[in-house]
């Protein structure tokens, strides 16, 4: 079967002939590099994450009281034992 035709029907499109050629002279190159790169040896090469050299910069976790548990809650229609009050919503 046709490149274009798998990936036609995959993406549940409808391809005319002129892009069922464009798509399979274009699977075809990209099976050709495929095969190159097999070629290539990476035996006990590392695998990069990135060609970049970047470190994350954390900063300490800090706790910040911006609002009391009783302001809070003072706006809440319902409320029980410090929390939220909400109508059951699972059986």
């Amino acid at each position: 079967m046709e490149h274009s035709k798998i990936y036609e029907s995959l993406a549940k499109l409808n391809l005319t002939e002129t892009e069922q050629k464009w798509v399979n002279d274009n699977a075809d190159r990209l099976t050709e590099s495929f095969s190159d790169l097999e070629k290539i040896q990476t035996e006990g090469i590392e695998p990069l994450v990135t060609v970049l050299q970047l470190q994350n910069v954390l900063r300490e976790d800090k706790t910040h009281k911006l609002i009391s548990r009783e302001k809070l809650l003072s706006n809440a229609p319902e409320q029980y034992d410090g929390f939220f009050q909400v109508p059951k919503t699972l059986e």
